[in-house]
């Protein structure tokens, strides 16, 4: 197999003269290597930034072989807490707030273990070697949340494997090359982020690492400064630069726009891809290291409004209505506790993805409607159970999703606090307020069984 980054692959720092490529990178990620072998082994948690630290310390547990989860760097400290009451990690870097050594049954039972003194890309480890913990299967590589910071969330086991076979049949999907040049528009630790530089890094290409957003004035000085040639985005962020008045002709590098996350309203597709050279429409799930299918620029035109073709290695069908993927990209299965990630693959390639939708002869995919109670919000899955449980305390509410929004229903509620909420909500999951829309109604609809007829509510949106 082809090593892993590539030797012509580029990490640029953005705002520094920091270039990182061939034998310099591989060093300082065989560095970054030797000081992780001095934590005690098991997983290590990892607050993902979009710096050079992050990826340097991401890449050293893949070669090194250890199971990594990517996590938010400010994830709420109670979620964060929890997590590791579950999964006993050996080591923790980079986030934010440290959770105290207890478990739900008492003081935990961490050995001692000094703080590493290693390269900054795993500076400030806080390393610890729970006793009895199980250890991960040889497989696992890297372990993702599946509902960004709502509820407790569960952990995606990827496996090296997985995470290399997505990362390679999406460069080919998208052509991409050497010559290829992306900015972190999207945060490393959210899965399609991530595979925008696994991909990037398994053909030789650069990746621009930058903090800034795309409402930033910095993120577009330096698209143009290193001449990027592609930019991935998701519903919202099309939204906003809809709004901006976006035009890449102010920078001649950008030929290629990518967009996943979530279903992007048919008109503005059309619209950005009049733009460049080439649009990409992606459809994907974490589930499935990140991509599933893509919609080739030649055939916007006539299959607007698909989610596209499987990847190059993978198969799409339809049973009993929903989606279900077939490739090597597939997850091993899910993690609650310690004890999964000692799980070999329980899927065997097969994943029911949760999704309605149809397939046409050709074999492009429409996506029509979800069976789970999930949905996105700038990209972000939220679970619009965990909504409606944040919200106990207002009174009989009910939770229904729709493109990159979700609708919040509240009976008897005053329009003055209805915006209250909205906030409330954006602050407990760490996403714009804007994202959710509070409505007032005099008495939710119910089923004739006393549950909520959602269906009742999704018409009136």
């Amino acid at each position: 197999m082809d090593p892993f980054p590539h030797p012509q692959a580029r990490l640029v720092v953005a705002g520094t003269q920091d270039v990182l490529g061939g034998e310099e990178l591989a060093g300082r990620v065989a560095e970054a290597e030797r000081a992780l072998a001095a934590s005690p082994p098991g997983p290590l948690f990892l607050g993902m930034r979009n710096d050079l630290p992050s990826v340097l310390g991401y890449l050293a547990a893949l070669r090194a072989r250890r199971p990594v989860a990517l996590l938010d760097p400010a994830l709420n400290a109670a979620v964060l807490a929890d997590l590791t009451d579950r999964f006993q990690p050996a080591a923790l870097s980079g986030l934010d707030a440290l959770p105290g050594p207890t478990t739900r049954s008492g003081p935990a039972a961490f050995s001692e273990v000094d703080a590493l003194s290693g390269p900054a890309a795993l500076s400030g480890i806080d390393a610890r070697r729970p006793r009895g913990a199980p250890d991960p299967h040889p497989d696992l590589a890297v372990l993702l949340t599946t509902s960004g910071s709502t509820g407790n969330p569960k952990l995606v086991r990827l496996s090296h494997a997985a995470v290399m076979a997505n990362a390679r049949a999406i460069a080919q999907a998208l052509r991409l090359g050497p010559a290829d040049v992306a900015p972190t528009s999207l945060p490393l630790h959210y899965s399609y982020g991530l595979s925008v530089l696994n991909s990037h890094l398994a053909v030789g290409a650069t990746v621009v690492l930058t903090g800034a957003s795309l409402l930033e004035r910095p993120f577009w000085r330096e698209l143009a400064e290193h001449r990027c040639t592609s930019l991935a985005g998701v519903p919202y962020q099309y939204e906003m630069l809809r709004r901006l008045r976006f035009d890449p002709a102010a920078y001649p590098a950008l030929t290629t726009l990518t967009q996943a996350g979530g279903r992007l309203r048919p008109e503005l597709v059309a619209e950005f891809a009049a733009k460049v050279d080439r649009f990409f429409v992606m459809y994907g799930q974490t589930e499935a290291t990140a991509r599933i299918a893509v919609l080739p620029p030649d055939r916007l035109a006539d299959r607007l409004g698909s989610a596209g073709l499987a990847l190059p290695g993978g198969t799409l069908g339809i049973e009993d209505g929903e989606v279900v993927y077939r490739g090597p990209n597939v997850m091993m299965g899910y993690a609650e506790t310690a004890a999964d990630l000692a799980r070999g693959d329980d899927l065997g390639g097969v994943l029911r993805t949760g999704d309605l939708g149809r397939l046409d002869e050709e074999g492009f995919l429409f996506v029509t409607g979800r069976v789970k109670r999930i949905a996105k919000i700038f990209g972000v899955r939220v679970n619009l159970d965990d909504v409606e449980r944040l919200l106990r305390d207002c009174g009989p509410v009910a939770a229904t999703g729709g493109d990159d929004r979700v609708t919040v229903w509240t009976e008897g509620m005053d329009p003055g606090a209805r915006e209250a909420v909205a906030r409330r909500l954006g602050d407990e999951l760490r996403l714009h307020w804007s994202g959710f829309d509070v409505r007032g109604v005099d008495r939710l609809p119910l089923l004739t069984t006393g549950k909520i007829d959602y269906r009742a509510l999704e018409a009136r949106t």
